[in-house]
């Protein structure tokens, strides 16, 4: 990463983007790694764990939508501190009054759900700062805060058994308030902002065939890690008689990889284009996931063909993002908000279908197959709109990025 990068924008907002994002990945996706201990302890069948589970995923989804709209409408600096505030309070109260039931633990799900949308405040807030052939690598950096589901998975069951899984919620308190003073003193909102949109832009956006396949293409993509990460931990309990720390260990290997190489996929999508990268990416996800569907007996070739999935799944939410700012600069807000919803909605399909599929069938098999079919269709509606793509909008004669 060059010099020119680092003096293009803005760094403190953009380390700051990455922590508020970090920090509240982390407790969005803090129900997966306790699924289990939760689920013992409520005496949740698998298809409520997976949706217990999910609950957050689909909140954060409906929710990145509505905060992507107040990002554009007042700033993504307020927009980050109201998010945060909401999920310290719905955390506070979770850890002060405890979760009793299936429906409460559904009720903190939701509320949880403003941390996932804080997708639609951190990116926007960091690629206002960035000229077009440096997008790649700060929204990497900034997108590079899905590492929380790291930090949740290695920490959370441990805590969880040492302490019990309730007070997780006040021990992660601690760096939410912290993180909410430091994103609160250094994050600024970039000098030249796009118009707020109305509500008719947004209506506007989804016109637009380009909107669909973005939404599409990062349904499998972050659909595709987010539901993984989420479902690891119950799937290493189910499939071979994992303890929930040692299922949580797994499942964080997983996401180091995924997380790792998000950034990683946006600055290679910038020296070789964002397509490429991607076709490549959906190949190696669908080929993993599929060969990991015969229910292999060795937890240890699964959890190679999982990093392995989960590195493509990374690299490919870094090379969709490389993209959206080429073709939706005005729109950037709009179009963060719309294709993170629909990443969110992938994640809670395929988290929710996954457990169903297991409770109605006994196994996995068939929902890691229909997922990997699912990335296969992706390649090819990519490789379908490439030409027009880099003909139009992505031409050298329209932009310095490499499509």
């Amino acid at each position: 990463m060059n010099t020119s990068f680092w003096k293009a924008g803005h760094t403190p907002t953009l380390f700051a983007a990455f922590l508020y994002f970090d920090l509240s990945f982390m407790v969005w996706y803090v129900l997966g790694p306790l699924g289990v201990q939760i689920a013992t302890d409520l005496g949740l069948t698998t298809q409520q764990r997976a949706m217990m589970v999910a609950t957050p995923i689909l909140s954060g989804a409906v929710l990145r939508f509505i905060m992507g709209m107040l990002a554009d409408r007042t700033s993504p600096k307020s927009a980050g501190i109201l998010g945060q505030v909401i999920v310290i309070g719905a955390l506070a109260v979770a850890w002060n009054m405890g979760i009793h039931s299936y429906q409460q633990a559904l009720l903190l799900g939701l509320f949880l759900g403003f941390a996932g949308a804080s997708f639609a405040v951190a990116l926007p807030l960091a690629s206002q700062w960035y000229p077009a052939q440096h997008q790649g690598k700060a929204m990497g950096i900034a997108g590079a805060g899905n590492s929380g589901t790291v930090l949740a998975a290695l920490f959370a069951p441990g805590l969880a058994a040492a302490f019990g899984w309730s007070n997780v919620f006040g021990l992660a308190l601690i760096p939410l308030v912290l993180t909410l003073i430091i994103f609160a003193s250094v994050a600024k909102n970039a000098p030249e902002r796009p118009q707020p949109k109305a509500v008719a832009d947004y209506l506007k956006a989804l016109a637009d065939r380009d909107s669909w396949w973005f939404m599409l293409f990062y349904s499998v993509t972050f659909g595709g890690f987010l539901g993984l990460a989420s479902t690891l931990p119950g799937y290493f309990h189910d499939q071979y008689g994992f303890d929930p720390v040692k299922a949580g260990y797994y499942t964080a290997a997983c996401v180091f990889a995924g997380s790792l190489l998000r950034p990683l996929g946006g600055a290679l999508a910038d020296r070789i284009g964002g397509i490429r990268s991607l076709l490549m990416m959906y190949t190696l996800a669908a080929l993993c996931i599929a060969v990991v569907g015969f229910n292999l007996p060795s937890s240890t070739a699964a959890l190679g063909l999982f990093v392995v999935a989960m590195l493509s799944l990374g690299a490919g939410n870094g090379a969709v993002f490389q993209l959206v700012p080429q073709r939706f600069r005005k729109e950037i807000g709009v179009m963060t908000g719309l294709i993170g919803m629909a990443g969110g909605i992938g994640g809670f399909a395929l988290t929710a279908g996954l457990g169903t599929i297991k409770q109605s069938t006994g196994d996995y098999q068939l929902g890691l197959w229909l997922f990997a079919s699912l990335a296969v269709v992706a390649w090819f509606g990519l490789h379908g709109v490439k030409k027009r793509w880099r003909t139009t909008w992505g031409s050298a004669a329209v932009t310095a990025a490499r499509v």
